[in-house]
Order: C-alpha cells, then sequence, then structure tokens
C-alpha cells in the first residue's frame, strides 16, 4: 500500500528498558542497525500494526510491553534513489510512519527474533537512548531524531531525567546535515 504522494504507511517501535535504554537490534545479513518497525496493512491501525510487528521482529506480545506513547501524526522520510524501485506501480518513495515507545515489562528472555521463517534481526543490544539518532543509516536519520525527540519526555517520565538526557546541540549536528542534502522528513 503507498499513498497518492508516493509513501507507504509504517510503524515505528521503540523498546525501552526500565532503565531508559533502547532496544537496538541489527538486521539480517547486514551491518545495520535499527529499531522495529514495519508496514501497514491496509485494514490495520497503526496500534494494531504495532503489536503486530512487536511480534512478528521480537517475539513479545502485547501483555511483555506497556505503551507509553506515539507521535501525534506521520513522520516521513525519502529513500535514497539507489533504493527506490522504478519498476514497481505505484512507485514508493519513502516511509511514513507512526511511532511508539514501549516500556519492556516482561523479561529479556520473552524477546525471540526467530519466531517467523524470515526474521528481520539476527541480534540484539540495549543502547542508551540517544545512540541510534548517531548510528542509524543517514536517510532514516532526521525521522529517527524527531521521533525520539517527541518521545523522550515520555520515557524521562518512567526512567528520569538522568536516563534521558536533553539531547540539544547533538541534535543540531544530526539533522543539519540531513537538511542539507535535501531531507523532507518533516511533512
Amino acid at each position: 500500500m503507498v499513498d497518492p504522494d508516493g509513501y507507504r504507511p509504517n510503524v515505528g517501535i521503540v523498546l525501552m528498558h526500565g532503565d531508559g535504554r533502547l532496544f537496538w537490534a541489527r538486521r539480517v545479513n547486514r551491518d545495520g542497525w535499527q529499531f522495529p518497525q514495519g508496514g501497514m496493512n491496509t485494514d490495520e491501525t497503526p496500534r494494531e500494526a504495532m503489536f503486530r510487528e512487536l511480534r512478528e521482529e521480537t517475539g513479545l506480545l502485547p501483555e511483555h510491553v506497556e505503551v507509553l506513547g506515539s507521535t501525534p501524526g506521520w513522520l516521513r522520510y525519502r529513500l535514497p534513489r539507489r533504493c527506490v524501485r522504478r519498476g514497481n506501480r505505484p512507485v514508493c518513495i519513502g516511509q511514513k510512519q507512526v511511532w511508539f515507545l514501549l516500556r519492556l515489562t516482561g523479561q529479556e528472555a520473552d524477546v525471540r527474533l526467530d519466531l517467523t521463517d524470515k526474521p528481520e534481526f539476527d541480534s540484539w543490544r540495549w543502547v542508551d537512548f540517544w545512540y541510534p539518532a548517531e548510528h542509524v543509516v543517514s536517510f532514516k536519520r532526521e525521522v529517527y531524531v524527531r521521533a525520539l525527540q517527541h518521545l523522550a519526555p515520555h520515557a524521562r517520565a518512567v526512567a528520569g531525567e538522568g536516563a534521558v538526557p536533553e539531547a540539544g546541540e547533538l541534535l543540531n549536528a544530526l539533522i543539519q546535515p540531513v537538511q542539507a542534502a535535501g531531507g523532507r522528513g518533516r511533512r
């Protein structure tokens, strides 16, 4: 499913440990790390898609997490030209995402990356709250920064100020190169 502007509806999942660290996972057969995310089916709400993707990509069920917050609307990113599949119709130029912040209430042993025939991830670890904004692939960076900015107050309410510090200059340094290159994550 692609909207008239060429964006595929998608959900992103920021899974947080109670101490403010975030779940960071490595894509199968790649060196890229990211948050769980996935496309929405035409008959799903963002929340329904989030719980389906959570199960598919991490093995976690709704009873293993608490929803702490979400972005109020879509955050968009464009794919690099080399990733756009021109032969597909309609052409998908990027993704629009609703992001959810979840707190793990289950056990780490509940995380299972191997529940589907084609797992998305082969490894995971906990990282500091702002780490993903610095280490995600560059074309997703602005969306990650905006999602984390929006979700940070919800995370602080649970984990505390020390666990989720203000990002300040770090965010400006990360966003400026993306904007200068023509990033379009704010629409």
